[in-house]
Parts: structure tokens; C-alpha cells; sequence
């Protein structure tokens, strides 16, 4: 046969054969939407069991998908966990980056937006369903599994509380506040914030409307007592919180 007969014949069996598969287009949105469904039933049954309690059969039946389909994404259950944790995490910390854009600017009228800027972050980051999540396995797994919170500990706390001294730099060097350790501040501003919250997160209860106003304006007037610039006799309302 002679070499151009080969490659006719060559060329006339590629033509023929199937097109190859493509792995984007649809099939690719497929793979997304079942690695999407598989994270958010994980982070149901771990929220639910906890880590040592959750069976990989248990999120399959969950996620409406075969084990061996998860096996196949996340090899095993301590590689499913950690990629929940991380996908929870990055939708928390976008949450709550989000709601830092809006920290006041000046001090015009400070102790009111203070108060907006802490039922925001509350209701937004500390008691929606990502930060119930977060919080609940940290407290039931966290002295078990420290190693499954690493991604959690290197990008969640201490990025908000690094970004949050930050922004209170910025209303100290105005002279709005005066604060000596930024960082000890941003801790002490959100712990404060939710101070009043905790027993009933503790029992899974969500806050309403008022019960957060009132915890975000108690802590932004012992906040102030620490750090602002006012006396309590200039300011009659932190006045009255002194007794």
C-alpha cells in the first residue's frame, strides 16, 4: 500500500470515529451542580451528626447521589469535611467582608451607625445559617479535630479582626476614638456584639429584630465607655448606662 493510499485511509477512520467528549459546556455545569449539592448535604449531616457521627451513606441519600460518586470527588470523609469547612468559610468571610465595606467613616454620628454597623454584622455573619454552622462545629469538633479547622483558623478570625483594627485606626486617627491596640478593640467590638446573644445561640435560638438592636446598642456604649473621646458627662445616654 502506498503511503498515500495510508493516509486516505487514515484520514477516512478519523472522520468516522465519534467526536471526543468535551468536559465543559453542560457536562462541566453538571459536575459543578453535583459537587454543590454534595457540600451543601455534608454540611448538613456534619452540622447534624458531627464529624466522627456523619457516614458518607448518610450524605450520598442526602445529596441524592451514590457514594461512590462522592468517594470519587472528595477520596474521603476527612477530605469532604475540610472542603465544606473551606466552602463555608469563603461564603462567611464574603459575608462579612461585604458588611465591613460599610463600617462608618466619621465620627458624625458615631454611637448610631456603630449600632447599624453591629446588628449588620450580627444578623448578617454571626446568626445566619453559615455562622451557626461554623460555630457549631468548632465548639463539638474543634478540641477533637483541630487539624480539619486549619483553612478556618488561618482565614477566618484573624483576617476580620486584622481588617476591622483597621477601619478603627482610621476613626482613632480622626480623633473620634482613641484606641492604643487596634486588634484588642476588634476583638473586644465584636465580642461585645454578641455578648448579649450567646445563651440563645447556645440553645439554637435565633435573635429577632429587637433582641438585636438591644445587644448591638449595649455593646456600642460599653464600647465607647472604653474608647471614646467624650466623657460620660458630655454624653447623657453613657451616662446613664455608668448608673
Amino acid at each position: 500500500m502506498s503511503k498515500t493510499s495510508r493516509r486516505i485511509i487514515l484520514r477516512a477512520m478519523k472522520n468516522l470515529a465519534p467526536p471526543e467528549k468535551r468536559v465543559d459546556g453542560p457536562s462541566k455545569r453538571g459536575q459543578f451542580k453535583k459537587r454543590a449539592s454534595i457540600l451543601e448535604a455534608a454540611a448538613e449531616v456534619f452540622c447534624r451528626q458531627g464529624f466522627a457521627g456523619a457516614s458518607i451513606d448518610e450524605i450520598a441519600v442526602e445529596a441524592n447521589v451514590s457514594r461512590q460518586t462522592i468517594y470519587n470527588h472528595y477520596c474521603e470523609k476527612e477530605t469532604l469535611f475540610v472542603a465544606v469547612v473551606d466552602d463555608v468559610l469563603k461564603r462567611a468571610n464574603s459575608m462579612i467582608f461585604s458588611m465591613l465595606a460599610t463600617f462608618p467613616v466619621n465620627a458624625d454620628n458615631l454611637e448610631e451607625d456603630l449600632v447599624a454597623f453591629a446588628i449588620r454584622i450580627n444578623k448578617n455573619c454571626i446568626c445566619n445559617q453559615d455562622g451557626k454552622f461554623l460555630r457549631r462545629l468548632v465548639q463539638n469538633e474543634g478540641e477533637r479535630y483541630p487539624h480539619l479547622f486549619e483553612t478556618w483558623r488561618q482565614q477566618g478570625p484573624g483576617r476580620i479582626i486584622s481588617a476591622l483594627g483597621a477601619l478603627l485606626a482610621r476613626l482613632s486617627a480622626s480623633g473620634a476614638l482613641k484606641i492604643e491596640d487596634f486588634d484588642v478593640a476588634a476583638r473586644q467590638f465584636l465580642a461585645l456584639g454578641n455578648a448579649d446573644l450567646q445563651i440563645m445561640m447556645l440553645f439554637g435560638q435565633t435573635p429577632g429584630d429587637e433582641q438585636l438592636e438591644s445587644a448591638a446598642r449595649n455593646a456600642v456604649r460599653t464600647f465607647l465607655r472604653a474608647y471614646g473621646t467624650a466623657t460620660s458627662a458630655e454624653r447623657p445616654d453613657l451616662a446613664a448606662v455608668s448608673g
